[in-house]
């Protein structure tokens, strides 16, 4: 029997013709008709493996989401919540920063993708584990998804133009090296998301007194200092 010219459909390759679509073009891009054009087959074959277009985009996002360290959360690490936090949150905001096009898809939460549900579960157990209540422990979550992914919606130094006339010192005149931002783009954005991050966990250190149990053991048999 000879074999197909063209490798049969199947949900891994429409989502990486998704993913690619929205890399490049954005989520607006992204239609079962395009798809079915760039995979070569009929539009309604999609529909044996997706139901609609967002169901192509929750499983875009959460391929996304599958490219998130999740080994600092595991009970054989050495690390504690703290700096779990920290590793985990420059892993994820890096997969974002790979495809900011899908953020908005992922900012909206992991709904019932399995890959972002682990990223959920993973920081939640692991906050409670080091002896969070469990509604400080939700509250720390829901606050790392908003800061991160915040940060990836958009780049502050991609915000001004790199033409110095933009910023006269008469009206601004505290801007006059803002023309060069644009060109440090990766370099501001990346210190700022770090400053941050630094500065969100050091307000939690100061509340780990008040919030942690103090009599009970966290992960990784490390008792609450």
């Amino acid at each position: 029997m000879a074999r197909p010219r063209k490798p049969l459909l199947s949900r891994d390759r429409i989502v990486e013709a998704a993913s690619s679509l929205v890399d490049s073009e954005g989520l607006d891009a992204v239609s079962t008709r395009r798809l079915a054009a760039v995979l070569g087959v009929s539009g309604p074959s999609l529909y044996n493996h997706f139901r609609n277009k967002d169901e192509i985009l929750d499983a875009v996002a959460d391929a996304v989401s599958v490219q998130v360290d999740l080994s600092m959360f595991e009970a054989s690490d050495a690390r504690d919540w703290r700096e779990a936090l920290h590793d985990w949150a420059l892993s994820y905001r890096a997969a974002l920063a790979a495809h900011p096009h899908i953020v908005p898809v992922l900012a909206r939460g992991p709904g019932r993708r399995p890959a972002g549900l682990r990223v959920a579960d993973a920081v939640f157990g692991a906050m409670v584990g080091a002896g969070w209540p469990p509604a400080q422990a939700t509250r720390i979550g829901a606050l790392m998804r908003y800061f991160i992914t915040g940060s990836a919606l958009g780049s502050f130094a991609g915000g001004f133009v790199d033409d110095e006339s933009a910023y006269d010192p008469a009206d601004y005149p505290h801007l006059g090296q803002a023309h060069l931002l644009a060109e440090r783009g990766r370099e501001v954005d990346e210190g700022a998301f770090e400053v941050g991050l630094r500065a969100l966990l050091d307000g939690l250190a100061l509340q780990y007194e008040e919030y942690a149990r103090p009599t009970e053991t966290v992960r990784r048999g490390r008792k609450r200092p």
